[in-house]
């Protein structure tokens, strides 16, 4: 064997092009590698693309991973964001008690001495709590709620409307001492009246008027859209209207004409928000309901009873019906 540096060019085909490469013979000398005749992914080697397609490829994990990290830096910032809001809230919050606070204990000081701060008299409390609900009384009037007082607390008055038109009026009677509670009321029996008084009465009056006006309002708000509907489309319903007493669930019938055929929809609307008046379910069936039109019918007829108020939304169910003939 010749000894020395014996150098050839061998000619390598990758992908359609031709790579010349330097082979090396002798000890502990570098043989001929051919270079990546396929690009390896994963651990694995897939021949066909060649030395240009695995570098396609890491540019495109590259890529993918930097937009990754893109991703990543984003949602950092929008938590840092929202942690931040969370603490203004908070240092609000306690500006808010303590503003709060100092201005109680100022009242109570103008109401007489306190022997102990900490422990005011009982007729301390009590004047406090007259004047406080008097200062209510001023702030719910535009609110539907107006009261007056009594020998042994307030009487509130709940006024209900519906879309401006004025539907009834509840009261419920407070004591305050010792302790604020229901004397006597005139709200429906089907209405958590209890429930609502067990979680704000002895903490937050305010709160408790206030959710128990929405629960009113609500309930007779879907009185008045199924009576609307009874009154103005009796003809146009099939039987009748089927209600329970919060009327939070209402189910009647109407007919559909189509191609000189006669196609009954059974509508199930359910409440399922005490507090509101639209529900937050309209289940419409048709029989049969095989065929599409009437499919994407009843479809479109259950989005606008989520919408809308029940005898708006049957008066537009009935028109769209009537325009397409």
């Amino acid at each position: 064997m010749e000894e020395g540096r014996n150098s050839g060019e061998k000619e390598t085909a990758l992908g359609g092009r031709s790579l010349t490469a330097t082979s090396q013979d002798g000890g502990g000398q570098i043989s001929v590698v051919s270079l990546a005749q396929g690009k390896v992914e994963g651990g694995k080697v897939y021949s066909g693309d060649g030395v240009l397609g695995y570098l396609e490829m890491l540019e495109a994990q590259a890529h993918e991973l930097g937009l990754k990290q893109e991703e990543k830096e984003q949602q950092e910032k929008k938590l840092n964001r929202l942690k931040a809001k969370v603490q203004e809230l908070r240092t609000r919050r306690d500006e808010l008690r303590a503003k709060v606070e100092l201005q109680e204990k100022r009242l109570l000081d103008k109401e007489g001495v306190v022997t102990d701060p900490a422990r005011p008299s009982a007729q301390t409390v009590l004047e406090w709590k007259v004047k406080s609900i008097k200062a209510m009384l001023q702030v719910f009037y535009l609110t539907g709620i107006s009261g007056k007082l009594t020998k042994q607390g307030v009487c509130f008055c709940i006024s209900t409307a519906y879309e401006g038109t004025y539907l009834d009026s509840y009261y419920v009677d407070l004591l305050i001492k010792p302790e604020v509670k229901i004397q006597r009321h005139s709200v429906p029996i089907f209405i958590p009246l209890e429930q609502i008084a067990k979680k704000y009465l002895q903490t937050d009056i305010r709160r408790f008027l206030s959710i128990l006006s929405d629960h009113l309002n609500a309930y007779v708000g879907r009185r008045h859209q199924a009576d609307q509907l009874e009154e103005h489309f009796s003809d146009r319903i099939e039987g009748t209207l089927q209600r329970n007493s919060l009327c939070n669930l209402l189910v009647f019938n109407y007919t559909v004409s189509s191609d000189n055929k006669t196609f009954p929809f059974n509508v199930r609307l359910l409440y399922g928000d005490l507090c509101c008046s639209l529900p937050t379910e309209a289940i419409i069936s048709c029989t049969p309901g095989t065929l599409p039109l009437l499919a994407r019918m009843a479809a479109a007829h259950s989005n606008t009873f989520r919408q809308m108020a029940l005898h708006k939304a049957f008066d537009s169910v009935i028109n769209a019906k009537e325009s397409q003939h």
